[in-house]
């Protein structure tokens, strides 16, 4: 095992250690890291973008900044409060381990199997890899049927599915940053998290899943409706 893979795994296992305490210790320090994870996101994202139109005006460098400014927190964050709290930390837990197992499939698969490139965006993405991704999608679907096999029944077709569509939202969500990285001619985002680059790298597939299993539940046009009488739920 090679010093890189050391520290990715390192830095995995701490940061779902890490992202475990934030979700179940208390709800406040649970909103407290989605805002640190999203403004570091939104940091990363301007770096690229910048990094790509280094010719641009003050006005677009503004006008793109507002636009990430506002799906950092006016899209991520929002979604990720509300889904906490909408259907509790259990399940918030559950679809970002969707992810995460997504993820981890796609780099297993796709570096141990190989073969035919996936597309000219992101070389090092395969097709295998990206059929690995589908089937570790549904790893945590197994595992939380343990606990409660009704929410999360192997009998139901739309938890099989819903695994899957979040994946595949993962994917596309990673191509998009990695077409953005190649596009400003960077290997990584950052250097915060040692064997992975930045926090954008790590999350690229996070971001936009969460507001689409957020979207998905309450549906596109109440998205802010719900998010505001949870708001005033939780104020209250």
């Amino acid at each position: 095992m090679n010093l890189k893979l050391k520290k990715r795994i390192t830095t995995s296992v701490i940061l779902f250690l890490l992202t475990i305490f934030c979700i179940f210790i208390n709800p406040y320090v649970f909103i407290i890291a989605i805002i640190i994870v999203s403004y570091l996101s939104w940091h990363e994202t301007n770096y690229l973008i910048n990094s790509i139109n280094k010719s641009a005006t003050n006005w677009q460098h503004v006008a793109f900044n507002l636009t990430t400014l506002f799906y950092a927190f006016g899209i991520f964050t929002v979604s990720a409060i509300g889904l906490y709290f909408l259907l509790g930390p259990v399940f918030f837990l559950y679809a970002l381990s969707v992810c995460i197992c997504s993820d981890i499939g796609g780099y297993i698969i796709g570096k141990n199997i190989g073969g035919k490139k996936l597309t000219k965006i992101s070389p090092n993405k395969t097709i295998s890899g990206s059929l690995g991704s589908f089937c570790f999608s549904m790893l945590p679907l197994l595992v939380f049927n343990n606990f409660d096999k009704f929410e999360y029944s192997l009998y139901s077709i739309d938890n099989f599915l819903f695994c899957l569509k979040v994946s595949l939202v993962c994917q596309l969500g990673d191509l998009f940053v990695s077409y953005f990285k190649r596009k400003a001619k960077v290997k990584d985002t950052g250097r915060i998290l040692p064997g992975h680059g930045g926090i954008l790298d790590r999350i690229d597939g996070i971001i936009f899943a969460v507001p689409f299993v957020f979207m998905s539940i309450v549906g596109f046009n109440n998205f802010y409706e719900k998010y505001f009488d949870i708001f005033f739920a939780i104020k209250n």
